[in-house]
């Protein structure tokens, strides 16, 4: 864990205040939604739910919360107001956790006397957003919560048993467990081997950052099969989730109507990206950038750049360069000054400002530009992403070779590269 990270017990979370960035407040806690994984690992955080101002139950991903504290919570402030519906592969903390008999585990390995569940505690993984619950806080005897009786003692998630999946458990859930740790395009050629049914119940029980991570690998076709057994707003949440850019090929791929009323189910700032790269055409600069590239302002520092550049979701392509605009810091942005690549970030002092760094010799694209000219400028230039910026001298996104790459390849070479793989003649 990391150095001086807080350990929270859930307890003291149940009903606190959750506020946005500005202060405003969003709703209270009501649960913890947690994945189980195979055997004794501690379970993963996967967020909370939380009951907003018109009593709904809205889920929050941990990824959107910046701030976790016994009297409070601080969020990004982006919520999704659809209703909470619990997935197969998650358990409800306060809920389904607590109040449950579990064993205690000798150093033998062997179980041991039967205790109750008083508590869980969560903490944060160093360098990471992730959060994981490793302390279980319980009581010997029969006694419950209310209970005096009995001693109390805190220990890890491993030294219990009677909540984890089991290694011969069956199901999706298991099966999600035991593939957690593949990377997405090794979980997509997984699944493109599953046989229909089993590939839906399989991206059933994913989560859906997973399920987007996945679906970016895989075929067309069985994109558009595992997004059509999904019920619509699950859909709509796994398009949100997927990277605008891939999230606007799968859809290019379906009926008008089927688009349309997925992308009115989609948060309005997400669905307006995506709206945006759905009108040019394909296989131009528009067609396939991303819209998500690091924008910073004129005054942000290179410390802020680096910050910027650290985070683990982005890819390395689009962590190479930031993009220096005018406000406002969403695409389209304000007046687009310059390039500042990843190296040069590197060899100034973290206060130096990122407008002073700009490359502002390096033409950007336009959002009409041939996919056979971008393909040039990537290779004349060096580069593994290039600014799309428009008439008016907005930045509209970025272009990364790994999608340059997926175009200039045969239309098949993910269903080529899985057939290999299955054969043993892959990478």
């Amino acid at each position: 864990m990391a150095a001086g990270a807080p350990r929270i017990f859930v307890s003291h979370l149940a009903g606190v205040p959750v506020f946005d960035p500005v202060g405003d407040q969003v709703g209270r806690v009501s649960d913890l939604v947690a994945m189980l994984r195979v055997g004794r690992r501690p379970p993963r955080l996967l967020g909370m739910v939380v009951e907003v101002l018109s009593r709904r139950r809205v889920f929050v991903p941990m990824t959107r919360i910046t701030g976790v504290e016994s009297g409070q919570v601080i969020t990004t402030g982006v919520v999704n107001m659809r209703r909470f519906e619990q997935r197969p592969t998650e358990r409800l903390v306060l809920g389904e956790l607590l109040d449950r008999r579990v064993r205690l585990v000798g150093a033998d390995g062997q179980e041991g006397e039967e205790v109750t569940v008083l508590d869980v505690a969560i903490q944060q993984l160093p360098a990471r957003r992730d959060w994981e619950i490793d302390k279980v806080f319980v009581r010997k005897g029969k006694g419950g919560v209310l209970s005096r009786k009995g001693e109390t003692l805190t220990v890890e998630w491993s030294a219990v048993t009677g909540f984890s999946l089991e290694e011969e458990g069956q199901g999706a859930e298991s099966l999600v467990a035991t593939f957690e740790k593949l990377r997405p395009a090794d979980l997509a050629n997984v699944l493109h081997h599953l046989s229909p049914k089993r590939r839906a119940e399989v991206a059933a029980a994913l989560d859906d950052d997973r399920l987007a991570d996945v679906l970016e690998e895989l075929p067309e076709d069985d994109q558009i099969e595992i997004l059509g057994k999904l019920k619509e707003e699950r859909a709509a949440d796994v398009l949100e989730a997927m990277d605008p850019d891939d999230a606007a090929d799968l859809l290019s791929e379906l009926p008008e109507e089927d688009q349309e009323r997925l992308l009115t189910l989609m948060q309005p700032d997400e669905a307006a990206d995506v709206r945006r790269l759905l009108s040019y055409e394909e296989r131009t600069a528009g067609g396939l950038m991303t819209t998500e590239p690091i924008v910073l302002r004129p005054d942000a520092t290179v410390a802020d750049a680096l910050a910027r550049v650290r985070q683990q979701d982005l890819s390395p392509a689009l962590a190479a360069q930031v993009y220096v605009c005018r406000p406002p810091d969403e695409t389209p942005t304000g007046k687009y000054l310059g390039t500042v690549h990843f190296q040069r970030l590197l060899r100034d002092p973290p206060f130096t400002l990122v407008s002073s760094l700009v490359d502002s010799d390096l033409p950007p694209l336009g959002p009409d530009t041939p996919l056979p000219a971008v393909t040039s400028y990537l290779a004349a230039y060096n580069m593994v992403a290039a600014p799309v910026v428009d008439e008016s001298g907005s930045l509209l996104g970025a272009v990364t070779v790994d999608d340059v790459l997926d175009h200039l390849l045969p239309e098949d070479w993910r269903e080529t590269e899985f057939h290999e793989e299955g054969t043993g003649h892959g990478r």
